[in-house]
């Protein structure tokens, strides 16, 4: 298994699974691709313990062992960080009385 820079992200301890649970994202040459990770642990084990194991499975699944996953194309978000032109979206501006009395006509 190909060794990647991984990042945790929102790492939590579902108590009701009885399981560890984050975000993690692999950076590869390819780009970032990131993956939901869970693993059934007591409450007592260490966070680095933890970390290593959401890792592994993140590394797992990105070898090609399968589950969901979202991708960002490297090539893409660069292009857009050197033009500078993201996106941004447009705030819309709703009242929602004036919503409501045009449901009520």
């Amino acid at each position: 298994m190909q060794q990647y820079p991984v990042e945790l992200n929102s790492v939590i301890y579902n108590a009701t699974t009885q399981s560890f649970e984050a975000l993690v994202t692999v950076h590869a040459p390819q780009g970032a691709r990131k993956y939901a990770c869970a693993i059934d642990a007591p409450i007592t084990m260490t966070y680095s313990d933890a970390a290593s194991g959401l890792a592994t499975q993140a590394l797992r699944r990105h070898a090609g062992r399968g589950g969901l996953s979202s991708s960002t194309a490297l090539a893409a978000a660069q292009a857009r960080a050197r033009s500078g032109a993201t996106k941004v979206r447009r705030k819309l501006s709703l009242d929602p009385i004036a919503m409501l009395r045009r449901l009520a006509a």
